[in-house]
């Protein structure tokens, strides 16, 4: 399966059966008036996409209008979904740590491609899972996870909670780079993982990367 990020949180998962797009950004101009700089390259159309996924509804993650076609969406709804992978499982969850009362609701979208179990946890903001949303993520094999602090949980704790889950492959997302002026790296992120595999591109294929017995971070260069 061939994994593309596009900055943030935008990823395409392209397998043998499927692609699925998982929370597309668009025009993030507006965003200049709080002092934020953007600069990942827009989102070119990835062509047929069979599942597209929005895990809240914030700009840099519910530009549906980008992808073109009819794909099945799951748009930020929990709940057990119907696609043509078979089911979403979308779990509900908050984007701060009080309960959502700040930044408002977001969802853990569980679904399988090509044999792989793949989470990817939005705008996760929460301390900590929940047994009720934990009792829902095991046998992860590709996670996708927030790590950039401030409106989302910081490296620490998603390192926790990588290391809890067991995944053998945790994906950094939705913090600072070169391309973008706000949110932590995920410099910390890195070091409390027990390995970390840094790419020189924004594209891998999981077929070549190992699996080994501990979770590894595996983080590709900003788009």
């Amino acid at each position: 399966m061939r994994v593309d990020w596009h900055g943030q949180s935008a990823f395409t998962l392209t397998g043998e059966s499927a692609t699925v797009f998982v929370d597309p950004w668009g025009d993030m101009s507006a965003a200049a008036s709080r002092g934020i700089e953007w600069g990942y390259p827009p989102i070119a159309a990835p062509g047929a996409v069979d599942l597209l996924i929005v895990t809240h509804e914030h700009m840099d993650h519910n530009a549906v209008e980008l992808i073109d076609g009819e794909p099945t969406l799951v748009r930020s709804l929990a709940g057990t979904h119907e696609s043509p992978l078979g089911p979403v499982v979308a779990i509900a969850s908050e984007h701060d740590g009080v309960a959502g009362t700040e930044r408002g609701p977001n969802t853990i979208v569980v679904f399988e491609l090509d044999g792989i179990r793949i989470a990817h946890f939005g705008d996760f903001g929460q301390p900590a899972l929940r047994p009720e949303q934990r009792a829902h993520l095991d046998g992860i094999d590709l996670l996708f996870l927030p790590v950039g602090g401030g409106p989302t949980i910081d490296g620490a704790t998603a390192a926790g909670i990588a290391t809890d889950l067991g995944a053998p492959w945790v994906v950094p997302m939705h913090y600072k780079t070169a391309k973008i002026n706000f949110l932590d790296t995920e410099e910390s992120f890195a070091a409390a993982m027990p390995g970390a595999q840094r790419l020189d591109s924004p594209s891998f294929d999981t077929a070549e990367l190992e699996r080994g017995g501990e979770p590894t971070a595996v983080i590709p260069a900003a788009p």
